[in-house]
């Protein structure tokens, strides 16, 4: 019987909170209404108040007071600097300068071989003889002796024919000097220059004319190549032989050099290909040589 009475004990006691609870919570949210109704209208009339504050206050346009002042320029005056102390004397000359002044206007006096030997041959007035620089006595005139023939058209020994790095056959220029000393003796033949040598940045350049036993037989250009202005007057020699190798050609000297299948044949028996290092540089290369040659200085055969 205890239990029971307790069960309706508890239930009363919740109730009776229930109904007290109900209204304090309906208070709350009515006052809780009314605070947001009172924040809204306060904020409408705070907006409206602000609108009609700002419309009814007139535009005050201000500028600024640095435009209206005037530019202002200012010159500076002109300065004249005077020297504290007068120019000095040039120095006076002695021996020593005197000497290198002189020295250096020697060597601007001093025409540089780059710029032309001016070397035209003399032009010799009132001597009755030829002037080989425009004459062109004699030529194919008459033919020489049977003996000078035979040493001009004589065959080319092999063992005289020399061979350049890139393959190219070759006579060497003093053996047809000795084939023309031997047909006309020494001074019977001889090359005269029909113009100065003209000098170009890497090479010198000359025309000849190959005069024998006074008569005009042939006419050449040579040239030679330079790497140094040092080296022109030696450049102007290789090219006099140059010229005279190719007036050579006329008359029949070596003319195996200019036949390809002498050039094949020859190239073909008595030439060879190696691979060489050069000392130096160690750079590698194919080059030609003859079977019975070896490889020299600055290089070295590596294969």
């Amino acid at each position: 019987m205890a239990v029971p009475r307790a069960r309706s004990g508890l239930s009363h006691l919740l109730a009776s909170s229930s109904t007290r609870l109900c209204p304090t919570t309906r208070r709350s949210f009515t006052s809780t209404s009314n605070l947001l109704a009172f924040v809204n209208s306060n904020a409408r009339s705070a907006a409206a108040t602000s609108t009609t504050s700002t419309a009814s206050k007139p535009t005050v346009t201000t500028t600024s007071s640095t435009a209206a002042k005037p530019a202002t320029t200012s010159t500076t005056q002109q300065r004249t600097v005077m020297p504290a102390f007068p120019a000095k004397e040039p120095p006076v000359p002695t021996t020593r300068t005197a000497t290198a002044d002189s020295s250096a206007e020697a060597a601007r006096k001093q025409r540089s071989l780059t710029a032309g030997l001016f070397d035209q041959p003399p032009e010799q007035e009132g001597v009755p003889a030829i002037d080989w620089t425009r004459s062109f006595h004699g030529l194919g005139g008459e033919a020489f002796t049977a003996e000078q023939h035979d040493v001009l058209l004589a065959p080319l020994h092999q063992d005289d024919v020399e061979v350049k790095p890139d393959g190219i056959l070759y006579l060497p220029e003093i053996k047809y000097r000795r084939i023309l000393n031997k047909a006309f003796g020494p001074g019977g033949w001889g090359l005269a220059p029909r113009g100065e040598s003209i000098v170009t940045g890497k090479l010198v350049t000359r025309e000849y004319g190959l005069i024998v036993q006074g008569r005009l037989v042939s006419i050449a250009r040579g040239e030679q190549q330079y790497f140094d202005p040092d080296g022109i007057p030696t450049a102007t020699e290789g090219c006099k032989s140059n010229a005279l190798m190719r007036c050579c050609k006329d008359l029949g000297i070596a003319s195996e050099l200019w036949d390809p299948r002498f050039i094949r044949q020859f190239t073909k028996d008595m030439t060879k290909e190696v691979w060489v290092e050069h000392v130096t540089t160690k750079k590698k290369k194919k080059i030609v040589l003859r079977k019975d040659d070896t490889v020299r200085y600055p290089f070295k055969q590596t294969s």
